[in-house]
């Protein structure tokens, strides 16, 4: 049998407390996930895993002269010498950069099935090809120029750049989504031509405001096109703190098909939405009577877009409907923005349109001085070669004498005419036919125009303004290279409200509201045409029985005096118990529900007090917005019922009954009300509005109804006492 023995003291075992071990290896992971996956550098604009990608491509030369390669080669190159990860993640993120709906301008030229705007997957990376795209070059131009710096790979065999030198602002021109450890990233794409213009402005005025930048960048530029209808002050809004976010929505058009009839022709998707799960959802709204305005919905789309609409009746308002798709479907997104990045030293943040571009200046700042001292030095070398060259000329016949009769004519050289071990090596290393005639005015040409550029960048390195003539001279060639007109329109949002009718959003649909006592509400599917087979949970039985429609608001009244408001569109099936009423309003727990109404715009509303007070309110000011209801009446509420007749009857707790004219009671907003009946003792126990003929009904102990033919013998004056009701009255119907 195999002993196992402990190791030895210091070894494997580690004393920690679990909650401190715990913590700093999931800091561990959290800083590795944000800086190493799913942030991209405010730079460049890129994750590694796109950098490498790009970088593995430069390295095997497929520009875009070169002949395509197998995405499976560069995938493996990828993977073998820089990314340290799967190849299906590496070939995912290549995909997405060849995709022109996913891109606003595609790094990587795909041949072959790269997926599409349906939501297809790309082929396998075997049956695929690729090389660099024009942009790309861009993005790496100076890289074997010192411009940026490079570190070792994972497996130190090889280095790899730390950023691109970025010839345009990648970060915002393609955007960037990624979540990492307690924190996400959510960059639309823009016009790379209005960056550029921004950038420019930038260089102009770096005390520029973002609103003056916005002049050049109205907002963001969406690949698939689209509408975005965010205001002005909220993508401002947006730009100056890097948060916020834009409504984009599909383009369409109406087109006429002759004799008043038409149908609206979708032309360009949103950002982001798979077409084909698009259709489905519009199909699916279609079947559950969702969208009550749309008869069917098709898609004819060859290379460009175009999903056909069809109305259910030429009589609608092409608008109306659109406004309810917009509300429904996803034929209107909001795609947010949350620009954090990293920034150069690493550090992730939250930064502005402002921020950002300077962030981009400042990089091709350094790659320009980076690439001028690169040159400096590569001028330098030249130089001090031709120099030594110089030297030959002027003493020719000496050095060839030297190098013919000397055993070490290296030595000779650099002893005779003060030559370093660099220019008598190059100088023995000459050819024969280089010492021509002409050849030395070729080689005095040269010194003397290395000598002019060498003084041109020593010039620029030191001055800041040579730097900003030479950005700007750079960034007006790359805009010439990426010119492109705007895709996304920018329009100020329609308030539907004004012209979309409820129904357009809702089915309309014949239902029956049923509140138990205990407040639990549900709406059954058409008429109950016997409320004792309705079940409850134990306890409980039912309180209100109110028939509605689907596209109603609810109003419900409180004993603390407010009315609330609920969609019946958002009430839980009648299959079960349904939910509680207090999730969806915020009533407080002493007050009490005293009536349930299907709203009526136009109507009135009665209103009392327990203490015998009351009004006449419009309904459509009662309507609330809000959770917590809308303050009515001042005074604990008894009553709450709709004012349908000419007359008012009303009993109080001491049984006295009192009828007068609906008319005397006034019509106000909110407010404790005038005097309904008075009383020594007690208060208002119950009250109901009727018209003249047939009469009020009330009810008696037993819960039979009960016809009241002489009600005329107790007409009086509002606030009066009245007299002693009939036999039995206790409350009204």
């Amino acid at each position: 049998m195999t002993v196992h023995t402990p190791p030895p003291e210091g070894g494997r075992i580690v004393d920690e407390p679990m909650d401190q071990a715990l913590s700093r290896r999931y800091l561990a992971y959290a800083l590795s996930t944000i800086t190493n996956r799913a942030l991209p550098d405010v730079r460049d604009g890129f994750k590694p895993v796109h950098r490498r990608i790009l970088f593995a491509m430069h390295q095997m030369r497929l520009n875009p002269q070169a002949a395509a390669r197998k995405c499976a080669k560069v995938v493996g190159e990828v993977m073998g010498g820089y990314h340290p990860h799967g190849d299906a993640s590496i070939y995912e993120a290549l995909v997405r950069l060849a995709q022109d709906f996913a891109q606003r301008y595609p790094l990587v030229d795909g041949q072959g099935n790269f997926g599409n705007i349906d939501g297809d997957s790309a082929a396998a990376m075997r049956y695929t090809e690729c090389k660099l795209t024009p942009a790309a070059v861009l993005l790496l131009d100076g890289i074997d120029q010192d411009a940026v710096d490079f570190r070792a790979t994972y497996d130190d065999q090889d280095e790899e750049p730390v950023v691109l030198p970025a010839g345009f602002p990648n970060l915002l021109a393609n955007g960037s989504s990624g979540i990492a450890v307690g924190m996400a990233t959510s960059i639309p794409p823009h016009n790379a031509g209005e960056l550029i213009d921004a950038c420019l402005t930038l260089l102009d005025d770096p005390q520029v405001s973002t609103e003056a930048l916005m002049a050049h960048v109205p907002g963001p530029d969406f690949p698939t096109g689209g509408v975005a209808v965010e205001g002005h002050a909220s993508i401002l809004d947006a730009y100056e703190t890097g948060r916020g976010g834009v409504r984009l929505r599909a383009r369409w058009e109406t087109e006429d098909l002759g004799r008043g009839v038409w149908r609206i022709v979708v032309t360009e998707m949103p950002y982001q939405v798979q077409k084909s799960k698009l259709i489905e959802a519009l199909a699916e709204l279609i079947e559950q009577k969702k969208a009550p305005l749309l008869a069917d919905v098709r898609d004819e789309s060859a290379e460009d877009i175009r999903l056909i609409l069809e109305p259910k009746s030429r009589t609608v308002e092409p608008e109306v409907l659109m406004e309810s798709l917009f509300k429904l479907s996803d034929l209107e997104v909001r795609f947010p923005i949350n620009m954090n990045v990293l920034d150069a030293t690493g550090t992730p943040g939250v930064l502005g349109l402002k921020a950002c571009l300077q962030a981009f200046l400042d990089h091709r700042r350094e790659v320009l001085i980076r690439r001028g001292r690169w040159r400096v030095a590569r001028i330098e070398k030249r130089l001090h070669l031709l120099d030594g060259l110089r030297i030959v000329f002027l003493n020719l016949d000496e050095v060839i004498r030297i190098v013919r009769e000397e055993e070490q004519p290296k030595a000779v050289l650099i002893a005779r005419f003060g030559l370093t071990e660099v220019q008598a090596d190059f100088i023995l290393d000459t050819r024969l036919r280089q010492l021509a005639r002409l050849e030395e005015m070729a080689i005095e040409k040269e010194f003397k125009e290395l000598s002019e550029e060498l003084a041109g960048l020593n010039a620029m390195i030191a001055s800041p303004a040579r730097q900003n003539k030479l950005l700007v001279v750079g960034l007006q060639d790359v805009r010439k290279a990426l010119v492109s007109p705007r895709r996304t329109t920018m329009a100020e949002a329609v308030d539907a409200s004004a012209f979309v009718a409820p129904e357009a959003f809702i089915p309309r649909e014949a239902v029956t509201v049923i509140l138990s006592e205990r407040g639990w509400i549900r709406a059954a599917k058409g008429k109950v045409e016997d409320p004792s087979e309705l079940k409850f949970k134990e306890g409980d039985a039912l309180a209100w029985l109110v028939p509605a429609w689907t596209t109603d608001k609810l109003l419900i009244g409180a004993s603390d005096g407010r009315i609330f408001t609920v969609g019946v569109d958002k009430l839980a099936s009648g299959r079960g118990h349904g939910e509680p009423l207090r999730l969806m309003i915020d009533l407080d727990e002493k007050a009490e529900i005293v009536g349930v109404l299907a709203h009526q715009p136009g109507a009135r509303l009665l209103v009392a007090s327990r203490s015998g007070y009351g009004f006449i309110a419009p309904e459509d000011e009662t309507l609330a917005q809000k959770r917590g209801g809308k303050q009515v009446l001042n005074g604990e509420m008894l009553s709450m019922l709709r004012a349908t007749g000419d007359h008012v009857a009303a009993i109080g707790d001491n049984l006295k009954a009192l009828v007068f004219r609906l008319d005397e009671l006034p019509e106000m907003g909110r407010g404790k009300g005038v005097k309904i009946q008075s009383y020594k003792q007690g208060g208002l126990a119950s009250i109901t509005t009727f018209n003249a003929e047939p009469g009020p009904e009330w009810v008696d102990g037993g819960g039979r109804r009960r016809n009241w033919p002489d009600w005329k013998d107790w007409l009086g004056k509002r606030a009066q006492a009245g007299r002693q009701g009939p036999r039995g009255l206790r409350k009204f119907r």
